[in-house]
């Protein structure tokens, strides 16, 4: 069992890494020149990591940092008990622009990002929380791995949010696909990756960015 766990969290951090990479890949030059932010140290990391979701979940959660250099593996900061997994910012030396992006993910969102890294059929059994509490930095509406934007994939950068996983992906079919639509939309419709955005700040701030 252990060893699963151990096999489990560092697929979740490879999961994060190739997301928030691709996330960040399109990043303005004006961006990619600024200087590199400083690094956090080990209590602000696990600090960050929690501000990613509500502290009921993430003061019982296990604490991940990313590996010290880009295909390495993740180290624990923290061990949790409640089953939930929550990485830091993504760090800059990865490619990612600066800014707060943490996550947290429950054991099904574990299992679906083991699946999308594979590239296989995810097996939900049950409803599944993940929470991006301060946003992200950009993702393709439409396909789950385009690393930047194009003019017909919808890159949207996506307001503090929670992300829903369902075993049934019929019951996605009441919401509709558009990020500005005022409320909850559906990413990755019609792909077995889908599941419900559900923004916790205006959604006038999810902004669809322009290919160059």
């Amino acid at each position: 069992m252990r060893r699963y766990i151990v096999l489990t969290l560092a697929a979740v951090a490879l999961l994060v890494s190739s997301v928030l990479n691709a996330q960040h890949k399109m990043a303005s030059p004006s961006e990619t020149a600024k200087p590199a932010a400083p690094k956090m140290t080990t209590a602000q990391k696990i600090a960050n990591a929690m501000s990613a979701a509500p502290a009921v979940i993430s003061k019982n959660a296990t604490i991940m940092d990313w590996p010290e250099k880009e295909g390495g593996q993740p180290k624990q900061l923290r061990a949790g008990t409640n089953g939930w997994v929550c990485f830091p910012s993504a760090p800059t030396e990865f490619g990612a622009a600066s800014g707060d992006d943490p996550m947290c993910m429950d054991k099904q969102w574990q299992t679906w990002g083991e699946a999308w890294m594979s590239k296989t059929q995810p097996k939900v059994e049950g409803t599944g929380i993940a929470y991006m509490l301060k946003g992200d930095k950009g993702a393709s509406n439409t396909d789950p791995f385009a690393t930047g934007p194009t003019a017909t994939n919808n890159w949207v950068v996506s307001p503090p949010h929670i992300m829903v996983l369902y075993a049934d992906l019929k019951m996605l079919d009441a919401f509709p696909t558009d990020p500005n639509s005022g409320g909850p939309w559906v990413m990755w419709k019609g792909t077995p990756y889908a599941h419900l955005m559900v923004p916790v700040a205006p959604t006038k701030t999810a902004k669809v960015r322009a290919a160059k």
